[in-house]
């Protein structure tokens, strides 16, 4: 980590916050971003949260550089976090020897394997992560909130809204790892994570868990570049639309784009059709 001084920065009308804390559920200190849009500082409604989870390698400050998503989350009245990937500073042998696994590369579970014991991005992300928001910024309406989520985060976004459909709004993803059993970045992470736990592996696939969906009816985003170099192989789109055809309580728009990859020049392209969308659910007329 290059730098742990705090910092907050103008941004459009709002400030782009990178904040430092102690996380007791991944065991060291974690960094985030925060962005509050104008209408945190200037109206008196509590503003809405939308969850942002980025891909392998990232940290908090990818998404929070390249998407340009803060000047739509402004023209919306919704604040953005940015979490880190995974912990940080546990020198764990092996941690940093690959890119999709260990250090940026959490997954957005629990892991179970005793090595890996502070990799707990769920629990950081559901029950950690916003006790600490509402504590440092009052104003935020942590009760209402979405996720979103690229690649490894897109996956971490649909997993946690599927399995916490009570407590988010509306959940959309780029480029999502849909069905990581069936994927090799997925058995790498779930192997190394959950060892031999079959029923762990399924309880943080989307395709799994989307196609044993229980809960009142909803609306999934999923955007998807069509030259995406990952898609065949690692991604998988189609497997969770098929688990969700002919469902009555999921209604999936999966959005294909036309020669777009798996970068960040995709996700600006698109981003403001997905504030668009979460806004619909947080702040409906």
């Amino acid at each position: 980590m290059a730098s742990m001084q705090e910092t907050a920065k103008k941004y459009f009308r709002g400030m782009q916050h990178r904040k430092f804390h102690e996380s007791k559920a991944c065991g060291c200190k974690m960094s985030l971003g925060v962005y509050l849009p104008d209408a945190y500082y200037n109206d008196d409604a509590p503003v809405p949260v939308i969850y942002y989870l980025s891909g392998l390698t990232c940290t908090d400050e990818n998404a929070s550089q390249k998407s340009g998503i803060q000047r739509y989350a402004d023209e919306q009245g919704v604040a953005v976090v940015f979490p880190d990937t995974s912990p940080r500073g546990h020198n764990v042998e092996g941690e940093a020897d690959s890119w999709d696994f260990g250090v940026g590369a959490g997954f957005y579970l629990n892991a179970t394997e005793s090595k890996w014991k502070h990799w707990r991005m769920y629990d950081y992300i559901t029950k950690e992560l916003p006790v600490y928001l509402a504590q440092t910024f009052p104003n935020l309406d942590t009760t209402n909130a979405s996720l979103m989520g690229h690649s490894m985060g897109g996956h971490g976004a649909l997993v946690i809204f599927l399995k916490n459909y009570n407590k988010y709004k509306s959940v959309s993803a780029f480029s999502p790892i849909c069905n990581p059993i069936n994927c090799p970045w997925g058995k790498k992470a779930f192997g190394g994570y959950l060892g031999t736990n079959f029923d762990a592996w399924r309880d943080y696939d989307a395709t799994e868990l989307a196609r044993k969906y229980p809960g009142p009816k909803t609306e999934i985003f999923v955007d998807q570049g069509t030259a995406d170099s990952f898609l065949k192989e690692q991604l998988l789109p189609e497997n969770l639309k098929n688990a969700v055809h002919g469902k009555d309580n999921i209604d999936l728009k999966l959005e294909y784009r036309d020669g777009y990859d798996h970068s960040y020049f995709y996700i600006a392209s698109f981003v403001e059709e997905h504030i668009l969308f979460h806004a619909k659910h947080l702040k409906p007329s």
